[in-house]
């Protein structure tokens, strides 16, 4: 079963905002008088950009997949088996999910600005859960296993 994370939508309110002024400024050269064909271009252009917004807004960009063999973060893809940990780590550019493979230069970053709130609680319990699935790891119930063969 593969589950998908898209990014955060506030992240794409520009794209319409950018359609919303070049309409604005169609409607200002509309009323200096500018020839009609200047303004039906800046009309069409406006009304494409806020469309196309509206659609990034609706369906945002693919940010991960987890599927049961590998993990696939904005086109790279990771077998669970190369994981070693899940994490979380401070960058540059904020705090971020780590993904920690078998070598220490090939980590995958997921900064959490890019997702909504909601999700990361939800990604992080699910990215060590396929994790644990992938590596036949159980999680501890406190109790102490019956020994099979009792020390002499």
């Amino acid at each position: 079963m593969r589950t998908t994370y898209r990014m955060r939508p506030g992240r794409f309110l520009g794209i319409p905002a950018v359609g919303l002024i070049l309409l604005g400024v169609a409607a200002v050269l509309w009323g200096v008088g500018v020839p009609d064909a200047v303004v039906a271009v800046f009309v069409v252009l406006g009304g494409l950009v806020v469309l196309a917004g509206m659609w990034v807004l609706a369906r945002p960009p693919v940010l991960l997949k987890l599927g049961s063999d590998d993990v696939q973060v904005r086109g790279l893809r990771t077998a669970w088996t190369d994981i070693t940990e899940v994490g979380r780590i401070g960058t540059t550019q904020g705090e971020a999910v780590v993904l920690r493979t078998k070598k220490q230069e090939h980590s995958v970053l997921i900064p959490v600005h890019w997702l909504a709130p909601a999700q990361l609680d939800k990604l992080e319990a699910e990215l060590r859960e396929r994790l644990n699935q992938a590596n036949g790891y159980t999680i501890w119930d406190g109790t102490a296993a019956e020994p099979a063969d009792p020390a002499e």
